[in-house]
């Protein structure tokens, strides 16, 4: 048992085949454009848990417990924990926003209404301001972030002053997507439940 559970691409597979089971299982009858929508949310909010997830574990955990590790296991930090997280954390977003605009594009149960919610229609505001909200967030990722990050960490050659000025980049920028995933993710979940 420890043995399966250790091996975390193993834990994975499975929980795709119980996933796949479950489909047809509970919703093989049901299988029309509307469940594969749904299915793409599914996928949608699986990536943004990833994404999202590890934005909180970087601003909640990492960051504010770096200046207490000794400077000695810090390495262990920046050169193994950090890049893969990072990794995870800005392919998680790309992921997020490709399956929100798939969800978005795709007949549904309220769509397809990809292009009302980015032009703000009436009716599709509240979704539209999540998404916005979402965008500026992977920009500052893929654009700000990960730069910044890689120049901290030493994956590309940085003196100490762009070190220094690159932390405090990644740092505004991640605080800045903290801040905008708490009216993002308010957007997201009551798009479809509250007036809008």
């Amino acid at each position: 048992m420890a043995k399966f559970f250790g091996n975390l691409n193993a834990v994975l597979g499975a929980g795709v085949v119980l996933l796949i089971i479950l489909m047809f299982a509970l919703h093989g009858n049901v299988m029309d454009a509307i469940y594969w929508n749904v299915w793409f949310r599914f996928v949608h909010v699986l990536c943004g848990i990833m994404w999202i997830g590890l934005l909180y574990y970087f601003n909640f955990v990492q960051t504010p417990t770096m200046p207490s590790i000794p400077a000695e296991l810090k390495p262990g930090v920046t050169k193994y924990i950090a890049p893969r997280a990072l990794f995870w954390f800005r392919w998680g977003a790309l992921a997020t926003v490709l399956t929100g605009a798939t969800v978005a594009g795709m007949p549904g149960p309220n769509g397809p209404y990809l292009v009302e919610a980015l032009t703000f229609h009436a009716g599709s505001r509240v979704i539209g301001t999540g998404m916005w909200l979402a965008l500026i967030m992977a920009f500052n990722v893929w654009f700000l972030i990960w730069p910044a990050q890689k120049k901290v960490l030493g994956l590309v050659e940085a003196d100490a002053d762009a070190k220094a000025k690159a932390a405090t980049t990644g740092l505004v920028f991640s605080r800045i997507n903290v801040l905008l995933s708490i009216p993002m993710l308010y957007c997201m979940v009551t798009q479809f439940y509250l007036p809008r």
